[in-house]
């Protein structure tokens, strides 16, 4: 009998640490509307791995990517000139955007890198679910629907308060400093490494556990998303989450949308049928921290003054859920 072959993604029940960006991963799964993640962190903090790993175990493939170079063409479609020219027909090829959305995920790396055109035409597009197409001779709109999914490093620069803002969650990753959770990422790297290595070892049992995982997660979450709009958000829900969106200074209004639409979805998976203050405490943050102007531009740190907000606004009320 052979031996079942190992993937080469680290599974995404196996990864360890960064519970913040695994939460917004998944809400932004349920509750596709929230418009895609924001990931800031150093360099070599897990960004990608977790990207692809998620991708992996709820669409079955890596993420469609784009590049930093990224031109109009090869993000909304284009002629392929080179059949014109020697065959005398025209063919139409696809952008990224409808690869992404046939793929369900549309992953940048470095995203405060693109041009900000092109980081328009991305947001709109995952916002809106339309894709607008206008290229020589070409008037449509195409019908996309994809995760958005967006790394960087604030070490390189920053993204301008309009483009932060269409982000639906902002996660900020950093090293994990606890010595345990360092020795416990290093060891599941040098497991996967080996299972890679020796099929038949034990290392690739323990992957092929961690895919198992990964089967029961996907399977939970496209259950939370079928369920979304059967959780009922109260008019006390609503209430805070537009108090606590002004006392934090967030501008315009889609930080309460956004906030209240991720924390259904955080009840949704935890299989309740009304959203919580709980479920708002643990979305505030992802929800609001992009949303505030510093004051020569940017975006301004999220604080322990921010934090003693939120646990002002969303003390537990006398029952758990209301």
């Amino acid at each position: 009998m052979s031996t079942p072959s190992v993937s080469r993604i680290l599974p995404y029940s196996l990864l360890v640490g960064q519970e913040q960006l695994k939460i917004a991963l998944e809400l932004t799964f349920v509750a596709p509307r929230i418009g895609g993640v924001l990931i800031s962190g150093d360099r070599g903090t897990g960004k990608s791995t977790a990207v692809r790993a998620f991708s992996h175990m709820m669409h079955g493939r890596l993420p469609v990517t784009l590049p930093i170079n990224a031109t109009d063409d090869r993000v909304i479609g284009g002629w392929q000139l080179d059949e014109l020219m020697l065959h005398g027909r025209p063919k139409w090829q696809p952008g990224l955007l409808e690869q992404a959305s046939d793929r369900g995920v549309l992953y940048i790396d470095e995203v405060n890198l693109l041009d900000d055109h092109v980081v328009n035409l991305i947001l709109d597009a995952a916002s809106t679910g339309q894709l607008p197409v206008q290229r020589e001779g070409r008037d449509e709109e195409v019908k996309v629907s994809f995760a958005l999914l967006g790394t960087m490093n604030p070490e390189e620069g920053g993204l301008r308060p309009q483009l932060l803002d269409r982000f639906g969650l902002m996660v900020d990753v950093r090293a994990e400093a606890d010595r345990q959770r360092r020795g416990e990422i290093l060891r599941t790297v040098l497991v996967f490494d080996e299972a890679l290595a020796s099929p038949k070892s034990e290392a690739s049992g323990f992957l092929r556990g961690g895919e198992q995982q990964d089967k029961q997660r996907a399977d939970e979450l496209r259950t939370a998303r079928t369920q979304l709009y059967q959780v009922a958000v109260s008019e006390d829900i609503a209430a805070r989450c537009g108090q606590l969106a002004e006392r934090v200074q967030a501008l315009g209004h889609r930080g309460e949308y956004v906030m209240a639409l991720a924390a259904r979805a955080q009840a949704a998976l935890q299989g309740s049928d009304q959203v919580s203050v709980a479920d708002l405490k643990t979305v505030a943050r992802m929800a609001l921290q992009h949303r505030r102007a510093a004051a020569g531009g940017g975006q301004s740190e999220w604080t322990k003054a921010d934090d003693a907000v939120v646990d002002e606004l969303l003390g537990e009320p006398s029952a758990a859920r209301r």
